[in-house]
């Protein structure tokens, strides 16, 4: 009896002590400091306190000797505590605080066991696994929208919508990755304009100079035209040129060391062998920049294949690998009869595209888009057919002859009235007349080479070339005060390929007249490459601007709003720009601190 009155008295002491310390949660009471890692505790001053911490359980591992709990008032409880809360928001801890308390609550009735017991009872298993300590919340939206910084946040992708893939490809992607691209910035704006090629109408309508490489000043460039370009972007097909006014110069001094009418000059064969190898590490070169430019720009190279000028110059990479040939060390029997097939190929591809264009009409039709550089897609059935009736071929020439002087008699006529414009050719244009002598200068060696001799119809071609160059040269003013152009290259074989021809007749018909004829067309084209290989090599590596960007593939496909007409001739005055810092000025200094915020706003929105 004694026995259960006892464990009365000591249930009713536990609850009247539970009930006065209701703000301290029970779980906080039974739990040891010891038990939890990290779990801030508060000393007591008073030394003689049996004490050190807040609240001191044995841990239940090593249980001390059983004693009892000591009881506490509220005046000697310090309530200095330190929680660490869990990171989570969610609220799922609480809860199991909330539990452990509940479940501690229910059982305080029970029957009082020894103290290492009882901790053992009432450290919940929870513990071990709510050891937080205090962190930071972040908030959902900064943890959805700030992901890692991307590598290539800061590079310019002005320049991407002229790659391969147009930029469409990074578009997918940055969809797929849950950044989708604004339709509206300048960026998605670019690559409107790049994804498809504009037509021809705008290449007139865009642009002018001798090769249409001049954007007009009431354009808007789609490229920053104030910073250089990547090098691949600035490569124009046109640099094929430099190969055939080498190689073309190789096939000039061959000829001089083995023609009989020259023979006397003594010339070796070694200057040939020379150039024909200077020639073919120069195509080398060229080629494996350009297919760079094909790999990573093709829509710079796709641009440049529909530009009304720059589609001819394609024709000149296979051109300058036959005057190689031509021009090899190698007897011309010695060459497989494949080689001229494979290089004829893309020629006759080219052909059927360029030529099929010319007739079917539409805005590609020759008498819209006919210009002296159309001779070089004529010189290559000529000099095809030069080559294969060296190698000994008969039919392939013949067809590649007959295709070649169809077309150009309707060029030529065409380009004798000036159907397109009507209006007289620039002076930088001048230069690009001596393709007029090109074809018909290779067509009389390619006819006499057919032939066997040089016969009535190889003379009526070659004579109509010298008579086309003696028109040329009569002219001196007609070839003065223009600027330097890369495509200029590409002029000068004809030069060369009318001195050979010279050479070719002066075998046939042999005096002082036609040997002086030779010298003196073979000095000249000399002369010429040569005074244009040291102009080429002053701007190279003296001024470093022989490859400027290269405005014509980066014009807009449809014709600029005048907003950004106006935009740009704000961008491009300086005068315009002297006016609107004066005016900010001036309103600065009268006005207070808003009106200067205003101003500064207005200064921002008028500079563009």
């Amino acid at each position: 009896m004694e026995l259960g009155r006892d464990v009365q008295i000591r249930m009713a002491a536990q609850l009247s002590e539970q009930s006065s310390r209701e703000s301290l949660p029970s779980l906080l009471i039974q739990v040891p400091s010891q038990t939890i890692a990290g779990f801030d505790c508060v000393g007591r001053d008073n030394a003689a306190a049996p004490l050190d911490t807040v609240i001191c359980i044995p841990a239940p591992a090593t249980p001390p000797p059983a004693a009892p709990v000591p009881a506490y008032d509220d005046a000697q409880v310090p309530y200095a505590l330190s929680l660490s809360m869990p990171a989570s928001p969610s609220g799922f801890h609480l809860s199991q605080f909330r539990t452990a308390s509940s479940v501690r609550r229910d059982e305080v009735p029970a029957v009082t066991k020894p103290a290492g017991q009882q901790a053992e009872v009432h450290s919940p298993r929870l513990l071990k696994q709510t050891r937080f300590h205090s962190q930071p919340i972040l908030h959902a939206s900064q943890q959805l929208n700030e992901g890692p910084r991307r590598a290539d946040s800061t590079r310019d992708k002005r320049f991407d919508p002229f790659k391969t893939f147009s930029g469409r490809l990074e578009r997918q992607l940055s969809n797929l990755r849950g950044h989708p691209i604004d339709l509206h910035s300048p960026d998605s704006n670019i690559s409107e304009e790049t994804d498809q090629v504009p037509a021809t109408d705008r290449y007139f309508d865009a642009l002018e100079g001798p090769e249409l490489d001049t954007l007009r000043s009431t354009e808007v460039a789609v490229l920053p035209s104030d910073e250089k370009w990547p090098f691949l972007l600035r490569f124009p097909i046109s640099a094929f040129g430099m190969v055939l006014g080498v190689s073309s110069q190789a096939i000039l001094w061959k000829a001089l060391a083995t023609a009989p009418p020259t023979a006397f000059l003594h010339v070796s064969l070694t200057v040939a062998h020379v150039l024909w190898y200077v020639s073919l590490a120069l195509m080398g070169l060229v080629s494996c920049i350009y297919l760079l430019k094909v790999v990573f720009y093709f829509e710079a190279v796709r641009r440049e294949f529909y530009h009304p000028i720059r589609a001819n110059f394609f024709f000149a990479p296979w051109i300058a690998c036959l005057f190689l040939v031509q021009g090899a060390p190698l007897e011309m029997t010695e060459v497989h009869h494949g080689v001229w097939y494979l290089l004829m190929a893309p020629i006759f591809c080219l052909e059927l595209k360029i030529y099929g264009q010319w007739m079917s009409g539409g805005q590609r039709r020759l008498s819209k888009v006919a210009n002296p550089s159309n001779h070089l897609s004529i010189v290559g059935n000529f000099v095809g057919a030069l080559l294969g009736a060296k190698m000994g071929l008969r039919e392939g020439p013949i067809f590649f002859f007959a295709v070649g002087l169809a077309h150009y008699i309707v060029l030529f006529v065409t380009l004798y009235q000036r159907l397109p414009t009507n209006v007289t050719l620039p002076k930088e244009l001048h230069p690009v007349f001596f393709l007029f002598v090109a074809a018909p200068s290779v067509a009389s060696m390619a006819w006499a080479k057919i032939n066997g001799k040089f016969d009535n119809g190889a003379r009526v071609a070659y004579f109509i070339a010298l008579f086309l160059y003696m028109s040329l040269a009569v002219r001196i003013n007609f070839f003065r005060g223009f600027r330097f152009s890369l495509a200029w290259w590409a002029y000068t074989f004809p030069m060369t390929g009318a001195s050979i021809a010279t050479i070719t007749y002066a075998t046939e018909v042999t005096n002082l007249l036609t040997r002086t004829l030779s010298i003196g067309l073979s000095g000249i084209a000399t002369v010429t490459v040569a005074g244009l290989l040291v102009t080429t090599m002053f701007h190279a590596f003296v001024l470093r601007d022989l490859f400027p960007n290269d405005v014509s593939i980066a014009i807009t496909r449809r014709k600029p709003k005048f907003s950004k007409i106006l935009a740009h001739f704000r961008s491009s005055s300086s005068d315009m720009k002297d006016l609107v810092l004066s005016v900010s000025k001036s309103s600065n200094c009268d006005s207070d601190s808003t009106t200067e915020t205003d101003a500064s706003v207005t200064k921002g929105k008028a500079e563009p």
